[in-house]
């Protein structure tokens, strides 16, 4: 066990989850674009921490705020209405520019690192990036501190199992917006057919010869080769276990199911279509997708599942840039979400974990049904099976990403 993380196993694997390492939540194909981009984020490791100033607030007497956040990733927004964004604005007096820029962290950082690195205005207020680029940019120093005092519902409501991270112990630069689950998502009435079982249960069944050509990964690293790993008896939170060979002969396996015709390809978000036009009948993907895509649908025909062999986890979190004047804004937004009632009610929609205490006990209000939804609010049970992707050095992050590039190449 790493140093530092609590003994209960419920609170030790969901630090697991504030230190998540995966990558993009909802991503495109990466192509030679995303290649570089890789490669560059990679080579920032060695930098040394920037000497920025946090630009002047002017959060008084400018009440705007512009968030950066990822497709699908807030209630109500197949018609763009937002309602608890609506509400935040209503109530503060803040006009919010809600901007879904973040479809892969490497190539949304690719267009802000110049940005961030000379600490001027990037574009935005607020974002929401994965934890593992967010633990990046902290040690860039490209993020502002955050004032708790402008956010009492997170220092009352923030789960107690997110603080510890080694990067930002009190999260105090970071603040969890939504967990992140990876595993498999299937047709239920395509599976059957093909198979004659209800669910796959493991990857084994992924693998299975009447899937050929029937299989989706997500061009995500962290996740199919983290699931990949898990399968192979590989504990990918562990340096000692998860070694570059490990990694490799996991990435070997993948490129054999792609030469074999078993993967029908790799992609990143829109390996939602592949599924609902029956291209695909199952896929790695993550686990709030699949009530989105139901949702599309009018019906129940995907389902998820937690392989036996355990599934990644992750998170994205609030950041400030230290280019932002409106910290101030942003703290009443972060503060507003950390609200049981408001968190309750985005992830009523979203389906990802919610890091807000509280927010079940107002769920049960409104949807009891939801409010047991693991997927939403993880037992001690559930969480014993999920497992974050372990920090990667830059020399690692460098060779595994030109290594999983490899395979996409070839997809």
């Amino acid at each position: 066990m790493k140093e530092g993380l609590p003994q209960d196993p419920m609170m030790r694997q969901l630090v697991q989850m504030a230190r998540g390492k995966m990558l993009s939540r909802r991503a495109t194909l990466l192509g030679l674009g995303g290649t570089a981009a890789v490669l560059s984020l990679a080579s920032c490791a060695a930098d040394a921490k920037s000497a920025l100033t946090p630009a002047t607030d002017l959060s008084d007497s400018e009440k705007v705020l512009v968030w950066h956040n990822w497709p699908l990733y807030m209630d109500g927004e197949d018609d763009a209405s937002y309602p608890t964004l609506n509400r935040f604005m209503g109530e503060t007096g803040i006009t919010v520019e809600y901007m879904m820029e973040i479809d892969d962290n490497d190539t949304w950082y690719a267009k802000v690192k110049d940005q961030l690195a000379l600490g001027t205005d990037p574009g935005f207020d607020v974002a929401c990036p994965t934890n593992w680029l967010v633990n990046r940019m902290i040690g860039l120093g490209y993020l502002q501190t955050l004032d708790n005092a402008n956010m009492p519902n997170k220092v009352a409501n923030l789960a107690p199992a997110y603080l510890g991270d080694a990067n930002d112990p009190e999260r105090s630069i970071s603040v969890p917006y939504q967990g992140i689950i990876g595993g498999i998502v299937y047709n239920k009435k395509m599976y059957k057919e093909a198979t004659g079982k209800d669910a796959p249960t493991s990857l084994a069944d992924v693998w299975a010869p009447e899937l050929k050509g029937r299989v989706g990964l997500i061009s995500e690293m962290r996740d199919s080769v983290g699931l990949t790993l898990l399968s192979q008896g590989i504990d990918i939170t562990s340096e000692d276990s998860l070694t570059e060979d490990a990694f490799n002969a996991a990435v070997e396996f993948i490129a054999a199911q792609v030469s074999s015709g078993q993967i029908f390809n790799i992609k990143g978000n829109s390996y939602g279509e592949d599924l609902t036009n029956g291209n695909i009948i199952v896929a790695l993907a993550w686990s709030g997708d699949t009530t989105i895509l139901n949702a599309e649908v009018g019906e129940e025909r995907f389902g998820f599942v937690v392989p036996d062999t355990g599934s990644t986890i992750s998170s994205d979190s609030f950041v400030v840039p230290m280019g932002s004047a409106h910290k101030k804004n942003a703290e009443a937004l972060i503060n507003y979400y950390y609200d049981p009632v408001n968190a309750a009610e985005l992830a009523a929609y979203v389906n990802y974990v919610t890091p807000v205490v509280g927010a079940k006990e107002e769920m049960l209000k409104t949807d009891p049904a939801l409010a047991e939804n693991p997927l939403i609010f993880p037992s001690e049970e559930f969480l014993s099976n999920v497992f974050a992707f372990r920090a990667l050095t830059g020399q690692e992050e460098q060779r595994f990403a030109t290594a999983w590039q490899n395979v996409l190449l070839g997809a």
